[in-house]
């Protein structure tokens, strides 16, 4: 019996590593990072068209989405990619109402247009019965961004490449962390622009490989070992589009965070505690004194998967 209605969530992320090389002829640089998903997800509901059409919608309570007026429900979105790009792959003729929950932060260096990505590729594979393994998801996936195939992936994993070469880490070694999200996005070809230009007339080596403290403490869950060898290059092409960030991540030290990173390209903060109580005691410093809004997540965190089929 075909499938009515699908229902897929997919992680955000942290880059605990980030090594960026130098700009390639194409544009795209050669990274080496180190992903791990988080337990703060995007959920994307398909209900079956017979008709062809595809049609996406938001859901109104979404609470990174602040103007929701003006967020994009066309072909622009990654989910009408995604889903477009699955039908011409295997043919179908099916269609879908597309109902997107976003809770990871916007342009915020998490992920979150890649793990919507990721969930429609799950949603609709399931209800269209189109029957494509994960790999196949994946090499789909890579096509629509670089971070796709980690969503669909989740845990941990090593990036190599422009991100998409996945060698995933076997660990349930639990860390913790506390967001702060920002009330405004950056764009990522533009924090990578940034760097560039920060970087002119340097010699820049292409990234080879991942720091092994880095993994060896994050293995371990060993926080206290994790905040002394986090690292992202793109943090100072972030503080220069955005130098608040730089007084948030004093701030969030200052309130006894083990460490405060830029996510990716930012302008989200990641904040690294050490267990639950931890993160409870960061947030109230930071939300009493301060009045900054926090997210308390734990990483790893599952992949693309579904949560209901019928």
């Amino acid at each position: 019996m075909a499938k009515q209605r699908v229902i897929a969530t997919a992680p955000g992320k942290i880059n605990c590593y980030f090594r960026v090389g130098p700009p390639r002829e194409d544009g795209y640089h050669e990274v080496a990072s180190l992903y791990v998903a988080v337990s703060l997800t995007e959920q994307i509901e398909a209900t079956l068209r017979t008709d062809g059409e595809l049609q996406l919608s938001l859901e109104p309570d979404s609470p990174v989405v602040h103007d929701p007026e003006n967020f994009p429900l066309g072909e622009g979105n990654l989910v009408y990619q995604a889903a477009q790009l699955l039908r011409e792959h295997t043919g179908t003729t099916l269609g879908a109402e597309l109902h997107i929950t976003k809770r990871v932060p916007i342009a915020g260096g998490m992920g979150g247009g890649s793990a919507d990505a990721a969930a429609t590729l799950v949603a609709c594979n399931e209800l269209w019965e189109t029957h494509l393994d994960r790999e196949e998801l994946g090499r789909l996936g890579a096509r629509l961004g670089a971070d796709v195939p980690f969503a669909l992936m989740g845990g941990a994993a090593i990036g190599l490449g422009v991100g998409d070469q996945l060698a995933p880490l076997l660990t349930r070694a639990k860390t913790h962390w506390v967001l702060i999200p920002a009330s405004y996005g950056l764009s990522t070809p533009r924090v990578y622009g940034m760097l560039d230009r920060l970087r002119a007339g340097m010699d820049i080596e292409v990234p080879q490989e991942i720091d092994p403290a880095v993994i060896e403490a994050l293995m371990a869950s060993d926080a206290q070992a994790l905040a002394q060898v986090l690292a992202n290059d793109l943090t100072q092409a972030s503080l220069a589009l955005a130098p608040e960030l730089g007084t948030m991540r004093d701030l969030a030290e200052g309130a006894g965070a083990l460490r405060a990173m830029v996510s990716g390209s930012g302008p989200t903060l990641a904040l690294l505690v050490s267990d639950d109580e931890h993160a409870e005691e960061v947030m109230a410093q930071l939300g009493d004194e301060v009045g900054v809004a926090t997210i308390p997540v734990t990483a790893p965190a599952a992949g693309a998967h579904i949560s209901l089929s019928e």
